[in-house]
């Protein structure tokens, strides 16, 4: 593994997660979460910033890294990404689902699409971006 260009994707890839987990969470949807949850909302940073660094950092390692080293095609790191989001988010979304009383059902399906979407949509710009930058 070539860490200066693990290292480059990583930081290619913090301001994309941010800019676009922000937009959903602060904007698109606010009250969806605010409703279901709302009562049980009060944010660590700390913690919140850990999940960032080991989500990136796992993003990177399985999604966008492979895809720059073998040439893969974008559609394949975006599915790549996406996956990734949706087995780390299901895996938060069902555990509290399944230990959490009151736990919304509506929720656990919307976030685990979002992880997707995001994981999927993170790799695919952070390696557009990459490619962009190196031609």
């Amino acid at each position: 593994m070539n860490i200066s260009t693990f290292f480059t994707l990583y930081l290619i890839s913090i301001p994309l997660f941010f800019l676009i987990d922000l937009v959903w969470l602060g904007v698109i949807a606010k009250d969806f979460y605010q409703v279901r949850i709302g009562h049980l909302m009060e944010i660590n940073w700390t913690a919140a910033i850990m999940f960032y660094v080991v989500f990136l950092i796992g993003l990177t390692y399985f999604a966008i890294y492979p895809a720059i080293s073998n040439g893969t095609a974008w559609k394949a790191t975006l599915l790549a990404g996406a996956l990734f989001g949706f087995f780390t988010y299901a895996t938060y979304d069902l555990t509290n689902l399944a230990t959490l009383r009151g736990w919304p059902l509506d929720l656990t399906l919307v976030d685990m699409v979002w992880g997707s979407v995001l994981g999927g949509s993170v790799a695919a710009l952070t390696r557009y971006f990459y490619l962009l930058v190196q031609s």
